[in-house]
């Protein structure tokens, strides 16, 4: 018999994710990766950001990580100032989710049949932020695979 919480976790198959205050992340759905290294590449110039990745996380769908950190309040602005320039509403809706929780996340495992976000491109420094955040990413995805052997 199972029951309460346990019964909960048997259960769960948990989004997980790398959260951060101080590295610009974006998340831009529905864009072309073309259009996504372009804006990427805009916001490093401008903003000095030093490098970044690019991670695919479903068709036309892209993560971007920046190897600069950054202030909080300067991390919402540079989203901001790149959700309003591309146009983009899939990044607004990201920037305001990130406002509610007060950092920024990125999904790292899979989510229903999207698979976990794979690196399609880097540029620039990856020694700062990024290695961090990839740091993390194995930390996690390590975490969710003991996760899934216990079940």
């Amino acid at each position: 018999m199972v029951n309460g919480l346990t019964d909960l976790i048997s259960k769960a198959d948990p989004i997980l994710g790398v959260s951060d205050r101080e590295t610009v992340m974006l998340d831009f759905d529905e864009m072309s990766f073309s259009s996504v290294r372009y804006w990427s590449e805009f916001a490093l110039e401008k903003f000095r950001l030093n490098g970044f990745i690019i991670l695919k996380s479903s068709k036309k769908s892209y993560h971007i990580v920046f190897d600069r950190y950054v202030s909080r309040e300067e991390n919402l602005a540079i989203v901001a100032w790149v959700g309003i320039l591309s146009k983009s509403v899939p990044l607004l809706r990201y920037l305001a989710m990130q406002c509610i929780k007060m950092s920024s996340t990125l999904r790292v495992t899979p989510k229903g049949h999207k698979s976990s976000p794979s690196i399609v491109y880097t540029y620039g420094s990856q020694n700062n932020a990024v290695k961090d955040f990839l740091e993390y990413r194995q930390l996690v995805k390590q975490i969710q695979h003991k996760l899934h052997r216990a079940q």
